[in-house]
């Protein structure tokens, strides 16, 4: 089984719309940065999503292929964003509980520390338990919970600096 992560390519774009529709209509939290107004079903709409996503000066975002499938969505933002974190990601549902999450986490923390970050936030759903084990397996430490509307976040913080330095 081959792993990566990958820039967003218009290449991929059958394969990316397809992982995007298991996932179904409505709001979801699927690693791919998608503002309402993305048109992401034709090839010109797709072509100019993937060109603003490759673009971000403040940002890295990669997809996770497993086999040449697009399993899922990862970020990272350069900069602390108060509301989301520091990183994001989902995997769409047919390909969770194998450890793709925990893998791509350890990959964007990796090129997080290489940019000289050296700490990292992230948020997710306070019942959402299978990504704050993959969190907390990075050695994310929760700071606090939060109430948003009907939905509770809790947030965490995962340490990237040599405790040596």
């Amino acid at each position: 089984m081959s792993r990566l992560l990958i820039a967003p390519t218009v290449r991929l774009h059958a394969e990316w719309l397809e992982a995007h529709a298991e996932w179904g209509p409505g709001l979801h939290e699927d690693g791919f940065g998608i503002a309402e107004t993305d048109d992401v079903e034709s090839a010109e709409g797709f072509a100019t999503w993937v060109a603003r996503l490759t673009s971000q000066p403040n940002a890295t975002l990669r997809w996770i292929l497993e086999d040449n499938r697009v399993q899922g969505g990862i970020a990272l933002r350069h900069h602390l964003h108060e509301q989301n974190g520091h990183i994001g990601y989902g995997i769409r549902p047919s390909a969770r509980g194998r450890g793709l999450a925990t893998w791509a986490l350890g990959e964007i923390l990796n090129h997080a520390s290489t940019l000289g970050i050296p700490r990292v936030m992230l948020v997710c759903l306070a019942d959402n338990l299978p990504s704050t084990k993959t969190i907390e397996r990075h050695g994310g430490v929760p700071t606090d919970t939060q109430h948003r509307g009907d939905r509770s976040v809790r947030r965490y913080w995962i340490n990237l600096a040599n405790s040596d330095d």
